[in-house]
C-alpha cells in the first residue's frame, strides 16, 4: 500500500533518504514511525534503516556522530535535525536474554525486520510512500492486534523486555494481544527477572500513563508478569481493587500520580524503599512521596493556605484527582483560589532576609533567628503579616519589645 499523506518529519527527512539512494544504497524509513503514520498518530522519532555500512554512511554524509556503530547506528547531523542511520542487520544468540552476542551487518531488509518484535513495528516505508509489509503487520493493524514477529518463544526468550513492550502497546494502542504470542509472553514472563529493573520500569510507567492502561494492568495480571516485577510478587489482589475502585475514564495525570495510585492500592508502608527498588530518581521519589502526603493530609481535613504553600497547587490538584476519581470528595477550585490568594509561593519571595535583620536590627545568626524567620514566613502566607519590609520590621521591633 501507500501512504496517502507523508507526515511532515518524514518529507523533511527525504533527502537523507535519496542521499543514501544516490550513493548506490537501499534506505527505509523503519519501526514505530512508519506504524504511527499508518494510524494517524502524532510521530516522534524518525529512524532509517540501510543497506550501507557505518562507514559507508559516514562517507556520504560530511557531519556524523558514532553513537552507536557497534550496532550499526549512526547519528547523521543534516538541514539542521538529527537522524540516526542503522544498517540492515540480523544479531546472533542473545545474553541475559537482552542483548545479541554480536550483530552482523547485512544488505538484505526482510533479515533487517525479522528480528524485530511485533509485526507493528516492522513495516518500511519508501521515498515514494510504500509501506514495505513481510509479515503482515497491516492486517493486525487493522485489526488492533498485537503480534509476534515469526516465533513468539524466540522473540521472547532472545529479549525478555519485550513482554513490557507488549503489555505497554496494548495500552497505549488499545489491542489485543494474539494468543500465541500472549501465551509465549506467559511462558516467558519469569526471563523478566533477568531484565534490569530501569528498562523495566520505563515500559511500566509508559502503561501507567496510556489511555488503555486497564488494559495493559489485566494483561500483567493474565500474564502473571506481576511476579517476576520488583516487589510486585502476589500482588494480584491489590491490582484488581484498583481496577474495580477507579473509574474506566481515568487517566493518569502525571507518571508520579500514577505511581501514587499504585503505592495506595498495594498498601506500600515505606514508598521510598519500594521506589528505590524500581531504581528511579530522586526527585521522583521526593515527589510521590509528597503527593500521598497530600493524601493523607486530605483524608482528615479541607485544604488550607499552608498545605497549598507547602506542597504547591499542581500537587495539591493531582491528590484531588485521585480523590474524585475513587469517589471522595474534592474541591480543586477552593485549591486554586487558596493558590491565587497566597502572597508569597516560596520564602525566597518574602523581601526580608535574616541578613536583613542582622544588619538592621542587630539580630544575631543562630538557631532563634531561624524560628523567627519561619514564623513570619507563616505570617505572611496565612495572611496575619503584609509582605512589606516596613511591616515586617515592624513586627520583628514588636517580639524584640516582648522580649
Amino acid at each position: 500500500m501507500k501512504l496517502k499523506h507523508l507526515p511532515s518529519e518524514f518529507q523533511e527527512a527525504l533527502p537523507v533518504l535519496e542521499k543514501i539512494k544516490a550513493a548506490g544504497f537501499e534506505a527505509y524509513f523503519v519501526g514505530g514511525s512508519v506504524r504511527d503514520a499508518l494510524l494517524g498518530h502524532p510521530i516522534h522519532d524518525v529512524d532509517i534503516a540501510s543497506s550501507s555500512y557505518p562507514a559507508e554512511t559516514k562517507k556520504i554524509f560530511p557531519r556524523t556522530v558514532d553513537i552507536g556503530i557497534e550496532h550499526g547506528t549512526v547519528l547523521v547531523l543534516e538541514n539542521g535535525h538529527e537522524y540516526e542511520i542503522t544498517t540492515f542487520r540480523t544479531e546472533d544468540v542473545y545474553v541475559d536474554y537482552r542483548r545479541p552476542s554480536q550483530v552482523s551487518f547485512v544488505r538484505s531488509l526482510e533479515e533487517d525486520l525479522k528480528r524485530r518484535d511485533f509485526t507493528i513495528n516492522a513495516f518500511a516505508l519508501d521515498e515514494q510512500s510504500h509501506v514495505i509489509d513481510k509479515f503482515n503487520g497491516l492486517a493486525d493493524l487493522k485489526h488492533k492486534r498485537l503480534r509476534a514477529v515469526g516465533n513468539a518463544a524466540e522473540r521472547f526468550n532472545e529479549d525478555a523486555l519485550r513482554i513490557m513492550r507488549g503489555l505497554r502497546f496494548a495500552a497505549v494502542l488499545d489491542f489485543d494481544i494474539e494468543e500465541e504470542t500472549f501465551a509465549a509472553m506467559k511462558e516467558h514472563a519469569p526471563l523478566l527477572e533477568k531484565i534490569s529493573v530501569e528498562r523495566s520500569f520505563i515500559e511500566f510507567d509508559k502503561l501507567l500513563q496510556a489511555p488503555f492502561w486497564r488494559k495493559g494492568i489485566a494483561y500483567l495480571l493474565a500474564s502473571k508478569a506481576y511476579n517476576h516485577l520488583p516487589l510486585l510478587g502476589d500482588s494480584a489482589e491489590n491490582w484488581q481493587r484498583l481496577l474495580s475502585d477507579l473509574p474506566e475514564t481515568l487517566t493518569f495525570s502525571t507518571s508520579e500520580q500514577a505511581w501514587a495510585a499504585v503505592l495506595l492500592y498495594l498498601d506500600i508502608k515505606n514508598p521510598k524503599s519500594f521506589l528505590k527498588q524500581w531504581k528511579t530518581a530522586n526527585h521522583f521519589q521526593k515527589t510521590v512521596e509528597k503527593l500521598l502526603a497530600v493524601y493523607d493530609l486530605r483524608q482528615n481535613r479541607q485544604p488550607d493556605k499552608a498545605a497549598v504553600y507547602h506542597y504547591g497547587e499542581d500537587l495539591m490538584l493531582l491528590a484531588e484527582e485521585l480523590r474524585k476519581a475513587q469517589g471522595l470528595t474534592a474541591d480543586a477550585e477552593r485549591i486554586k483560589d487558596l493558590n491565587a490568594s497566597l502572597t508569597i509561593h516560596d520564602k525566597h519571595d518574602i523581601l526580608v532576609k535574616g541578613g536583613d535583620l542582622i544588619a538592621e536590627l542587630g539580630l544575631k545568626p543562630g538557631p532563634e533567628l531561624g524560628k523567627l524567620l519561619n514564623r513570619i514566613e507563616m505570617l505572611i502566607v496565612a495572611g496575619d503579616l503584609k509582605n512589606e519590609r516596613e511591616a515586617i520590621f515592624d513586627f520583628v521591633r514588636k517580639e524584640l519589645r516582648r522580649e
